[in-house]
């Protein structure tokens, strides 16, 4: 309580019509045994209930009688606690609890995509892993989710070593998962030649959060195959110390994310950016747009006097229509969206939203409007 006296006024307010908005499946699910608990933040905003059943709700949180949220969390926590016996049984009873739940329709995307593995583990029928399988791969279930694309790949990543006979499939439903959840992608036609380059450098392997698997460069690799996957006409590099062609086919995103992974290490570890347009130069390759993710940590490391900027100019000679983007994927905190000039063009983020933002701005779209809009 001592805590939530520092609030100001203001919050203190704002928390207090909070209060009027959730019902009592929401309240359980975040009750949760804290230094601060639901109970304190309403004894110290004293929220005014619009309705007799709000008032019941409120004494339920005062008296700290709610009912138990039904979640994925909670359930298996019961399932664990009430089972006795050998290791089987308690397998049994956890794919019992995990198909009632998928029946149930309240388990959540994002909870199914994290406990795949675990699923598969406990051993859940086969009707029940084509139930996830289907609504894993429903285009609809995918555009609700909102999921990021490495989300999709650190959930393939969980399965690539799984002895199991359905985990093809299920690999099978996240590939067709990450391609649904680019279906819409705009601004890359039949015609559009495209030269997509990822940074695997030493400073792109860093996680992309403390307790994530998937590191920076992860990125992006699976955002070039996202993009990659949409363009007929596209030519997909790395490069580090060194700059390195690896086209891949089309049909698969998350296989090739993966198969680019294993390149990194034969082009090392500095971040030669210029050598992206260089190579454009030298092999006199024209290509409407290049699309390069790094964390913009550019420098030459091989004191040749090569520069993105002055290779950019010399390429700007023979492909005059070109456009550079640069998708600053450590930029948060920037403006999502920078024009250098008005072929260069820096974005911040690593959303595959962004993709729309290029076409909305290249169509003479507002920025700021589209990026609000699509909420990256």
């Amino acid at each position: 309580v001592k805590k939530l006296g520092k609030l100001s006024k203001q919050l203190q307010k704002g928390l207090a019509l909070a209060f009027n908005k959730f019902d009592e499946y929401q309240f359980s699910k975040y009750n949760r045994d804290a230094d601060v608990k639901l109970r304190d933040a309403l004894f110290l905003v004293h929220p005014r209930p619009k309705t007799e059943l709000q008032q019941v709700l409120f004494d339920k949180i005062a008296a700290d009688t709610l009912d138990t949220a039904y979640t994925w969390e909670t359930e298996l926590s019961r399932a664990g606690q009430e089972v006795q016996g050998t290791e089987d049984d308690k397998n049994l009873a956890f794919a019992k609890q995990w198909e009632a739940l998928i029946d149930s329709g309240k388990l959540g995307y994002m909870a199914m995509l994290r406990n795949l593995r675990n699923m598969l583990q406990k051993g859940i029928s086969d009707a029940h892993l084509d139930k996830v399988a289907a609504m894993l791969s429903d285009p609809k279930q995918v555009a609700k989710s909102k999921q990021f694309p490495f989300r999709f790949l650190s959930a393939y990543r969980e399965l690539r070593s799984e002895t199991n006979f359905r985990a093809p499939q299920v690999m099978e439903a996240l590939e067709a998962a990450i391609r649904a959840s680019v279906v819409n992608m705009k601004g890359f036609g039949r015609d559009t030649r495209v030269l997509i380059a990822s940074d695997v450098s030493g400073s792109m392997q860093v996680p992309v959060s403390a307790k994530s698997k998937v590191q920076m460069y992860d990125i992006g690799l699976v955002l070039s195959m996202l993009l990659q996957s949409k363009c007929e006409r596209a030519i997909t590099s790395i490069f580090g110390t060194e700059f390195k062609v690896v086209n891949m086919p089309r049909a698969e995103i998350l296989a090739n994310t993966d198969k680019m992974n294993h390149y990194s290490a034969q082009v090392g570890w500095a971040t030669n950016g210029h050598l992206v347009i260089e190579h454009l130069v030298k092999t006199k390759t024209v290509v409407d747009k290049v699309m390069i993710f790094t964390d913009m940590q550019l420098w030459n490391s091989q004191g040749d006097g090569g520069h993105l900027g002055k290779a950019w100019k010399q390429y700007k000679g023979m492909a005059p229509g070109a456009k550079l983007y640069l998708f600053d994927l450590q930029g948060y905190g920037q403006a999502p969206i920078n024009v250098l000039r008005d072929d260069v063009f820096m974005i911040a983020g690593w959303s595959d939203k962004i993709f729309d933002i290029l076409h909305a701005i290249e169509n003479g779209s507002n920025a700021l409007d589209e990026i609000q809009k699509i909420s990256i």
